[in-house]
This record gives C-alpha cells, sequence and structure tokens, in this order.
C-alpha cells in the first residue's frame, strides 16, 4: 500500500500564475503542476490538428488557476504552507490554500490526462508513452516518460529550447545538457543528428529518468547521464549546450559554462520569465554576446556565444 502524500492546491489570480508558479518551484524540485486554462481558446487553436480540447476542459475556470503542490510523508506541510503564504504576500499575490491527503500513484498520474502528442518547431512532435495512437505528420517523433523529472515539452521555455536545438545542432554536434531533467532536450539533440549528448542534474532520479528516455528512443549508447555538480562532474568541450531551467539557476550555471565551450560554441539559455530577463543579461554582461532571442507568453530564451 502507498503511503498517503499531502496535496496542497494553491489558487491564484490566473493572471499572477507564472510568478505564483515559480514560488511554488520553491518548496519542492518535484511533484508541482498548475491548471491554468486562461489561454484555451487560444491554445486550442494552435493545435487544432490534435484531439486535445475535451468537454471537461472547456467548463474549467478562466480567471483562476490552481496550482498543486505534493509534500512526501516524509517532509511537514505546514512549513510549507507557511513559507508559500510568506512568498506571495510579499509578491502581492492573492491566494487559497487548501490541503487534502493524496496516494502517490495518484499524483503521479493525474496530470498525465492532459498530455497529448504535440508538434514542437518544424521537425519534431513529442509523444507521451502512453499515448499509444497518434499521427506522426512527417516529424521527428520523441517518445517521453517524464516521469517525476522536469521536461514534457509542453511548457513555453522547453517548447523554445527545443527550437533552438533545431536550428544549431547538427550532425556531428557534441551537446551539454546543464540540468536535464526528463532528457528531453539531450534526445531531442540526438534525433536531430548530434553525435552525443551529456546530461547532468543534481537529482538522481531525473538523471535515471533521462537515460530511460534515451533507451527508449534508440539512442541510449550516444547519452551519458551524470548524477552531481557540473563543475566537479564534468569535463571536455561541447558545441552545444543548454541550461532549462530558472534565472538565478541559470546566472549559476553560466559562471561554469565558458569552461565547456569554445568560441564557435552555443549556449542556449532558457527559463527565464521576462521580468528576470535583465538580471540575466547583466550576469552575463562581458562574457557572452546574444546571437538570438525568443520569447512566448512572457518567457524568453536566448542563443549565445562566448566572447573572445
Amino acid at each position: 500500500m502507498n503511503e498517503s502524500w499531502t496535496e496542497l492546491r494553491i489558487t491564484v489570480p490566473a493572471a499572477q500564475a507564472d510568478m505564483a508558479g515559480d514560488i511554488a518551484n520553491m518548496v519542492v524540485p518535484y511533484g508541482i503542476y498548475m491548471e491554468d486554462y486562461s489561454h484555451l481558446e487560444e491554445e486550442a487553436m494552435e493545435i487544432a490538428h490534435i484531439d486535445l480540447i475535451d468537454e471537461e476542459l472547456l467548463q474549467k475556470d478562466r480567471e483562476h488557476a490552481v496550482i498543486h503542490i505534493y509534500i512526501s510523508p516524509e517532509d511537514n506541510p505546514a512549513e510549507a504552507v507557511s513559507f508559500l503564504r510568506e512568498r506571495y504576500a510579499a509578491a502581492s499575490i492573492p491566494c487559497e490554500i487548501t490541503l487534502g491527503d493524496c496516494a502517490e500513484e495518484d499524483w503521479i498520474n493525474n496530470w498525465k490526462k492532459y498530455f497529448k502528442p504535440m508538434p514542437v518547431g518544424e521537425k519534431l512532435l513529442i509523444r507521451p508513452l502512453w499515448e499509444e495512437e497518434y499521427d506522426p505528420q512527417g516529424r521527428t517523433v520523441l517518445h517521453l516518460e517524464p516521469g517525476l523529472a522536469f521536461g514534457t515539452g509542453t511548457h513555453e521555455t522547453t517548447r523554445l529550447c527545443l527550437e533552438l536545438l533545431e536550428k544549431y545542432v547538427s550532425p556531428g554536434t557534441g551537446f551539454l545538457d546543464m540540468g536535464c531533467g526528463s532528457g528531453i532536450l539531450s534526445v531531442a539533440a540526438l534525433l536531430l543528428g548530434a553525435k552525443s549528448a551529456v546530461g547532468v542534474d543534481i537529482d538522481p532520479l531525473a538523471v535515471k529518468t533521462a537515460v530511460e528516455n534515451a533507451r527508449v528512443n534508440g539512442v541510449g549508447e550516444r547519452f551519458t547521464g551524470i548524477c552531481g555538480n557540473l563543475g566537479e562532474k564534468v569535463t571536455g568541450k561541447f558545441q552545444v549546450a543548454a541550461a532549462n531551467i530558472v534565472a538565478d539557476i541559470v546566472i549559476l550555471l553560466s559562471q561554469d559554462a565558458p569552461r565547456f565551450l569554445t568560441l564557435d560554441s552555443v549556449y542556449i539559455v532558457s527559463g527565464i520569465i521576462d521580468t528576470r530577463e535583465q538580471d540575466v543579461l547583466d550576469a552575463l554582461s562581458g562574457r557572452f554576446t546574444v546571437l538570438e532571442r525568443r520569447e512566448e507568453k512572457g518567457w524568453v530564451a536566448m542563443a549565445l556565444r562566448l566572447n573572445a
């Protein structure tokens, strides 16, 4: 029998959902998902060729977003609630927090019903492993089981990264995935022709998931998963590197990034909410030149090159 986890349901105004989600991610590095239907019709038009939207979704509240956080039996949910209330108050985000019990197997599977095959960029289609019927649409199919790791391709930050990978990865590329999560970027790079990929993460579950996703996609022999600190565990130079996390971690990782790049390498950074973009640019100033900037729904990704 599975132990009972605690589910925190945090209701916030939809307009502040992104910032509220960033704050919620500070509580746990796993076990979080967000229901935000404020742009449902707009998004449905973009992916109308995929049968994603059903009547249940059309009845959802458009004015509020609900963030679900899952606290393990070993952790104290009261501490998480106290932290969240304090941070949301400081950010002037009104919130309603409710608690309930949830079996581990329930929260692991709850979000899956909304994750469907999805085209990304011009070449890729992300297909969750539990979706057996799908149309590849002439694209390269990336089969994905995220498990409990970050990275499904549904979030703007990951999509922006994948689009940039399509442009900058070429046959023979060596790719470094800094904070690999589910391994989606590494697997995509390999499917797009990269010679090899190294994915590093401090979460052993993420590395395990990434290794399995590489195997499922037939690129396991060209992928190396490393658990630990980037600066201590990784050596060598890479033609393309990516960090798709959050602004503060992008800034931190970028201190070590030059060690793994040549003057011809491309360094892709994402996970940056637009209000933190200037902080990232200030931290990278003098060391990197921006080759390209992309933005979607308030999230920013950039392709950079190391200065001589």
